[in-house]
């Protein structure tokens, strides 16, 4: 697979958790495993991964009345990872941006 990270979930449960616990929050593709999101945190921060818990969030389905009639869907599923990381480690997610905002001339 190639990249299984989509983005960091930042949240105010996912904030406590990183600050009390060490953990981080990141959504994932909803195919991904744990062996896959271990090597691409790894790979891509530099840190050593303990352990990873995933957790599959089903879309809502929404409906809308209109003067044309009722109209139904359903929010896209999802995925998202907690990665626990060892003792004295921190991944900083904005290290990494710094090549996006970078001007080319």
């Amino acid at each position: 697979m190639k990249n299984p990270l989509l983005r960091p979930w930042l949240t105010e449960k996912s904030t406590k958790l990183t600050e009390q616990k060490g953990q981080y929050v990141f959504q994932v593709k909803p195919d991904a495993d744990k062996n896959d999101i271990k090597k691409a945190v790894e790979q891509k921060f530099g840190v050593d991964v303990i352990s990873i818990r995933t957790v599959n969030c089903f879309g809502k389905f929404k409906r809308q009345y209109t003067r044309k009639g009722l109209i139904a869907g359903k929010s896209s599923d999802w995925k998202k990872a907690i990665v626990t990381l060892g003792d004295g480690q921190a991944i900083d997610y904005y290290a990494g941006s710094t090549e996006k905002s970078e001007k080319k001339d």
